[in-house]
């Protein structure tokens, strides 16, 4: 018999530091799948990405075996990182926050390029760069 899919899960944890407390735990715990491996696989994929929010997709089998697909960091903590602020701006056209530079945007788009929904770079590199302004953050040369 084939294995048929039961149900998909999706979340965002800090990377390398899953837990079977929530998130994980409350959107796993109801598919009876064994929590400590999926923590222990999640740990090893991500844990070049300490501290970042890593998106998470899980997709779940009549058999209790799983499917693990992890997507790049979310771009609001890659500006974060590179701009060096704790968060952004409460009041984003008026206060700003910090800066980032095009190169640093630049290899923003290269990290996320796969995840996003762009036609190409350059799409790519506008979104990162909206993102960055509604956190109040000013993009410069």
């Amino acid at each position: 018999m084939a294995k048929q899919l039961v149900g998909t899960a999706k979340f965002h944890v800090p990377g390398g530091q899953a837990t079977p407390a929530p998130p994980v735990g409350t959107s796993l715990g109801k598919y009876g799948i064994n929590l400590g491996q999926f923590v222990q696989q999640f740990n090893e994929r991500t844990r070049e990405y300490a501290g970042l929010r890593i998106p998470v997709v899980v997709r779940v089998y009549n058999d209790r075996s799983f499917e693990l697909e992890t997507k790049s960091p979310a771009a609001v903590d890659l500006l974060k990182q590179a701009a060096g602020i704790a968060k952004g701006s409460g009041t984003a056209p008026r206060e700003k926050v910090g800066k980032v530079t095009r190169a640093q945007i630049d290899e923003i788009v290269k990290r996320k390029i796969k995840d996003l929904n762009a036609r190409d770079a350059e799409h790519a590199r506008r979104m990162i760069e909206g993102t960055a302004r509604s956190m109040g953050l000013d993009v410069v040369d």
